[in-house]
C-alpha cells in the first residue's frame, strides 16, 4: 500500500508540473468553477429568466383581450407588457452570446477570459432588473378575485398556421402571470410537486414567482430555501454551484432561523460532492472544511455536530492525502534518488501534522518525517517522531522499524499508550475499489443527498419538512424539526376507513 502511494505521488506531481504548460479547456477560474461550469450556470439563469418573462407576458396578454389594448400596451414602452417583452428579447440576445462563448470553449478556440467575467456581470445585471420588474408590475397583474381552492382553466397551446406545434398547454402561464390572493400557497404546493417529479426548472420558476411577486407572503423564506434545495437535489456540477450560492443567500437573510445549521451543512455537502481524488485540485475540499468548522463553531448545540465531525474527518483525510502525495514525491526524490528536496518533504509532512492531527496515515507521516531528520543528523528530532509512532500507533506496520531506529540512535523506546491500543491502521483499499474510484474520479465520503426541506427520491408515504411547512401555512416551528440529519418527519398516517354503522338485530 505504501509503495502504491509513493508511485502515485510521483505520477501526481509530474502531472501537476506538466499541466502548467498545457491549455485545458475547463481550467479552474476561481470561486465559480471551471469556464464550462460557469457558462452552464449563466445559461441556466438566463433560460429561467426567459421562461419567467414569457409567462408574465402571456398572463398580461390574457388580461387584455382587446387587440387594440394589446397593441397599445406594446407601443407604450413603459407598460408592463412592453417591459416584459423587451427584457425577454434582451435575455434571448444574452443567451446567444453565451452560446457563442460555449462554442469557442468546446472547439478550443481562443477567447479572452474577460469575456466570461463580462457575461457573468451582464447576467447578474439582467437578473436584478428582471426581479425589479416582477416586483414593480405585481399590481398590474393583480386579480382581486381569489381563486384559491377553485379549478383553473388550462388553455391549450395554439398551433402555428394551424399546423405546427400544439399538443401541450400553457398550464402555468395564468398561475405565474397574474397576482391573486391565496395564489402564493397554490404556487408553493404546485412547485413542491414539480420538484418532487424532478421537473426542477419548473419548480424553481414557481418558487421564484412567490419571491418576486408576493414580497409579503409567509411562504417567501421557505420558497428561497426550496430553490436552493432544488439545485442540490438536481446534483449536476453547475446545479451544485448554484445551490451553494442560493443557500448562502438564504443564510444572509435568515441567519437565526432554526434550519440555519442544516443549511450550513448543505453548503459543505455541496462542496463535498464536487471533491475529486486527492491528486486533484483541493479548493473544494478546503471550502468544505471551512464550512464544517463554521457549523461546529456557530452551532455547538446543534444535533448535527456528530455528522459534521464525521464529514470534517473525511474532508481532512482528503486534504491530508493531497499533501502526502506531494511530500512523498519529494521524499522519493531526496531519500531514494539522492537528488535533494528533503526540506520540501519535511515541510509538507509537518503541515499534515499541524493541520490534520487525526489523519488516517499519520503513522506513515511520522516515520518519514523522522527519516528526513535522521538524514540531516538531527537525531533528537528524529527520535521524537519514532517515539510517537511506538507510543500512539502501537498497531502500525512502522512500529518495528521505529523501534529499530530508536535502538540505533540510542534513544528510549516508550511503552504503548493503553488508550491508543484500539487505534488500528487505515484499511487497505481493494484493487477493484481503487480502480473504480480512479476511473470515476470519486473520493468516498459520507454525504446526505437529500435537501433541507425535500428528499431526493420522494416517497408519498413519508411526511417531510416541506409538508409540515405547507400545513403550517408557510413556516416550521423549532420543535417540529427532526433531532437528527433527516428530512423526513414521520410516516403518513393511512386513512382509517369509517366503521360501518351497527345493524339492528334480525327479528
Amino acid at each position: 500500500m505504501v509503495k502504491k502511494r509513493i508511485l502515485f505521488s510521483v505520477l501526481f506531481v509530474a502531472l501537476c508540473v506538466s499541466a502548467f504548460s498545457v491549455h485545458v479547456i475547463g481550467q479552474s477560474t476561481g470561486n465559480d468553477g471551471t469556464v464550462s461550469q460557469r457558462i452552464q450556470v449563466m445559461s441556466s439563469k438566463v433560460d429561467t429568466m426567459k421562461r419567467s418573462l414569457s409567462a408574465f407576458a402571456s398572463g398580461l396578454k390574457s388580461e387584455s383581450k382587446d387587440e387594440k389594448v394589446k397593441k397599445g400596451d406594446k407601443e407604450n414602452l413603459d407598460s408592463p407588457l412592453a417591459r416584459a417583452t423587451s427584457l425577454e428579447k434582451e435575455a434571448t440576445r444574452l443567451q446567444s452570446d453565451i452560446n457563442n462563448l460555449r462554442g469557442k470553449v468546446e472547439r478550443s478556440d481562443k477567447y479572452d477570459s474577460k469575456d466570461v467575467d463580462n457575461l457573468e456581470q451582464a447576467v447578474a445585471d439582467l437578473q436584478s432588473r428582471v426581479d425589479k420588474f416582477q416586483t414593480e408590475t405585481a399590481s398590474a397583474r393583480a386579480n382581486p378575485e381569489s381563486r384559491e381552492g377553485k379549478a383553473r382553466e388550462i388553455k391549450k397551446k395554439k398551433k402555428f398556421l394551424g399546423i405546427f406545434g400544439g399538443g401541450g398547454n400553457d398550464e402555468y402561464d395564468e398561475l405565474i402571470g397574474t397576482v391573486t390572493p391565496g395564489r402564493d400557497r397554490e404556487l408553493f404546493i404546485t412547485a413542491t410537486r414539480e420538484v418532487r417529479k424532478r421537473n426542477y426548472d419548473v419548480g424553481r420558476l414557481l418558487f421564484q414567482t412567490i419571491i418576486t411577486t408576493y414580497p409579503d407572503s409567509p411562504y417567501l423564506p421557505m420558497s428561497k430555501l426550496a430553490v436552493a434545495d432544488s439545485f442540490y437535489l438536481e446534483g449536476s456540477t453547475s446545479a451544485l454551484i448554484q445551490a451553494i450560492a442560493a443557500y448562502q443567500d438564504w443564510l444572509t437573510f435568515f441567519p437565526t432561523h432554526p434550519l440555519a445549521d442544516r443549511v450550513v451543512l448543505k453548503i459543505a455537502e455541496s462542496e463535498m460532492r464536487q471533491i475529486g481524488l486527492p491528486d486533484r485540485e483541493a479548493t473544494r475540499a478546503k471550502r468544505a472544511e471551512t464550512r464544517l468548522k463554521a457549523l461546529m463553531q456557530q452551532y455547538p448545540d446543534s444535533p448535527l455536530i456528530g455528522e459534521a465531525k464525521l464529514r470534517l474527518r473525511e474532508v481532512q483525510d482528503n486534504l491530508g492525502l493531497h499533501n502526502l502525495y506531494i511530500a512523498n514525491y519529494y521524499y522519493t526524490l531526496s531519500v531514494d534518488q539522492k537528488k535533494g528536496g528533503l526540506k520540501g518533504a519535511q515541510s509538507r509532512y509537518r503541515e499534515i501534522m499541524d493541520k490534520y492531527p487525526d489523519f488516517k496515515y499519520m503513522d506513515e507521516v511520522l516515520f518519514k518525517t523522522a527519516v528526513t531528520y535522521q538524514l540531516e543528523e538531527e537525531t533528537d528530532q528524529a527520535a521524537k517522531y519514532y517515539q510517537r509512532i511506538v507510543r500512539d500507533y502501537p498497531n502500525s506496520d512502522y512500529v518495528a522499524k521505529a523501534k529499530e531506529q530508536l535502538g540505533l540512535i540510542g534513544a528510549t523506546i516508550p511503552d504503548p499508550d493503553p488508550a491508543r491500543m484500539t487505534v488500528m491502521p487505515a484499511e487497505d483499499v481493494s484493487f477493484f475499489t481503487n480502480f473504480k474510484n480512479q476511473f470515476f474520479g470519486v473520493y468516498p465520503m459520507t454525504i446526505d443527498k437529500n435537501g433541507v426541506l425535500m428528499t431526493r427520491d420522494f416517497d408519498k408515504e413519508k411526511f417531510e419538512v416541506i409538508d409540515q411547512i405547507i400545513e403550517n401555512q408557510g413556516d416550521i416551528l423549532k420543535n417540529q424539526i427532526p433531532q437528527a440529519l433527516t428530512t423526513v418527519i414521520s410516516q403518513r398516517q393511512a386513512a382509517v376507513a369509517p366503521k360501518p354503522a351497527p345493524q339492528p338485530p334480525e327479528k
